[in-house]
């Protein structure tokens, strides 16, 4: 099988064009990180009868994610690179809907992409016990959930303990990414995450999305103007609209193509 390595801003996965049969007991075992090719788990594109191209989104330990804001402009990088599509405006079917994507090429290549992220749904505060931590948080569907909470010093926080602590709450059956979140100013947050089935990542387009969503919908930053969001992989900007519809732009990489016999 043949696959290609990708990241945007350092969350890595896996992409393969086609479905396998077993996509989880594979992205277990070549998200390995020791074992395996190493990455926060795998991509599988395919055509899609209602889109352009169709992705499914596998975590580290199996589970299947809705959608993956990092992921899917690599989708766009990976069928525009490849030759699967000569356009620069693509229609991505998802677990979490159709999105669009619109691609920034250089030299025959995609640099960068935006994508139409859809409108956000913010829920009420939430008090939570957070392990020992007690924690207020906002719940947002970007599609797949999260919350968010804000924190005066991000590098105070111990994400390490907390991160699976908000993941596994009971308030969250079906487990939630969890965003810590630093004002630095009106036009500047900085996010670490904890996802939900792959742990601490470098990055999270769909929780980069709730982070500015939620500071919008509190007042520390504004509808139409884009919002950077510091991750530990570099910055992606996001721009809310008065409706809460949301774009995000940033870039897509390629590391490098591998076989496995697996």
């Amino acid at each position: 099988m043949h696959f290609t390595k990708m990241h945007g801003l350092g969350n890595d996965y896996l992409y393969v064009y086609g479905e396998p049969v077993n996509p989880s007991e594979l992205s277990v075992k070549l998200s390995e990180r020791h074992f395996g090719a190493g990455s926060d788990g795998m991509i599988w594109i395919s055509p899609s009868d209602t889109a352009d191209f169709k992705m499914r989104i596998f975590n580290a330990d199996g589970s299947e994610a809705k959608m993956c804001g990092n992921g899917i402009r690599c989708v766009g990088k990976y069928v525009y690179d490849k030759g699967y599509t000569d356009k620069t405006r693509l229609k991505i079917e998802t677990l979490s809907g159709i999105k669009t994507l619109d691609l920034t090429v250089l030299g025959g290549r995609v640099k960068s992409v935006s994508v139409d992220m859809g409108i956000v749904e913010i829920g009420n505060d939430m008090h939570l016990m957070a392990g020992t931590t007690d924690i207020c948080c906002t719940p947002v569907s970007v599609g797949n959930p999260h919350a968010v909470t804000f924190v005066p010093d991000i590098e105070s926080v111990s994400l390490e303990e907390i991160g699976p602590a908000v993941e596994h709450h009971k308030a969250f059956p079906d487990g939630v990414n969890a965003e810590f979140v630093q004002v630095i100013d009106s036009h500047t947050l900085r996010m670490r995450v904890w996802e939900r089935g792959s742990g601490i990542t470098m990055a999270c387009g769909t929780g980069a999305c709730a982070s500015a969503s939620a500071a919008v919908s509190k007042g520390f930053c504004k509808h139409n103007e884009d919002i950077s969001v510091i991750l530990d992989g570099g910055t992606l900007k996001i721009n809310v609209d008065d409706n809460f519809k949301v774009t995000m732009t940033g870039p897509a990489e390629t590391i490098y193509e591998g076989e496995t016999g697996i």
